[in-house]
């Protein structure tokens, strides 16, 4: 059985939890840990679980609502790390201790029972990864943090059983936001971050009969409306079974089998 935790998403951070269970074995990889240890802890204990029960960490991408406290973490519970040599390289190199793993685009790699499939997406980092999460008869997407869909990202994320989405502004409140005029362009640009309306024409590319879940996440606080995102989520479904949910910067989302 595979399913899914967002911990929290948004601009003060994002973390999230896949976790599988076979044969007696719980296999559980934490994507990105975009909070302080303090806070990380309180999130896993909410969803009954410790540091310590985590297998390894999978860093998307350099942002600090991303990577948070992956080190910290990696150094206290001595968790193995998975992220790319650009996201390594734009943190400076840091010492792992031996724990860091280097991921790259297409280069499928396991953690316990769930097999990771990352892929590259456009956003303005060195080396962004978005992931694929499988356990070999279910499958999760997770796609968030990137300014547009290329033929790419849908052709990694096609089939998918649940998804978690960015859905991350809606362009005419961006548009009149006190945001400086740089700051519009970086999170409208085809690098920044995905508007509601591109990110249901995703959802919308990706439906099929098997899709269960769609959990919006990374939704700006100042430049959307969760209403907004249901009213297009919705739409984009149609008459699809799919659960729609909206992932909190504060709360996340409940657990969700894929």
């Amino acid at each position: 059985m595979l399913r899914f935790r967002s911990l929290g998403s948004g601009s003060t951070g994002n973390a999230a939890l896949v976790e599988t269970t076979s044969a007696g074995r719980t296999s559980r990889l934490l994507v990105d840990c975009g909070f302080g240890l303090k806070q990380l802890d309180l999130r896993l204990a909410q969803a009954g679980l410790a540091a310590n029960d985590i297998d390894a960490v999978f860093v998307t991408h350099e942002h600090g609502d991303h990577i948070g406290c992956a080190h910290s973490l990696s150094r206290r519970n001595r968790i193995p790390v998975w992220m790319s040599e650009g996201t390594w390289l734009a943190t400076g190199g840091r010492d792992f201790e031996g724990r860091l793993n280097l991921a790259r685009d297409d280069a499928e790699f396991t953690v316990g029972d769930i097999c990771v499939q990352p892929f590259t997406v456009p956003h303005d980092a060195r080396e962004p990864l978005q992931l694929r999460c499988t356990d070999g008869n279910r499958t999760l997407g997770v796609l968030t943090d990137l300014g547009h869909a290329t033929a790419h990202v849908l052709a990694r994320l096609g089939g998918v059983h649940s998804l978690l989405l960015e859905f991350n502004h809606d362009s005419e409140l961006l548009a009149n936001s006190s945001y400086p005029p740089f700051l519009k362009h970086r999170v409208g640009g085809n690098y920044g971050h995905l508007s509601n309306m591109a990110a249901a024409d995703i959802a919308r590319a990706l439906l099929h009969d098997g899709l269960r879940h769609v959990v919006a996440a990374h939704l700006s606080e100042q430049n959307n409306r969760p209403e907004i995102v249901r009213r297009l989520m919705a739409e984009a479904l149609g008459g699809n079974e799919a659960e729609m949910l909206t992932a909190t910067a504060a709360t996340g989302s409940p657990w969700l089998d894929v």
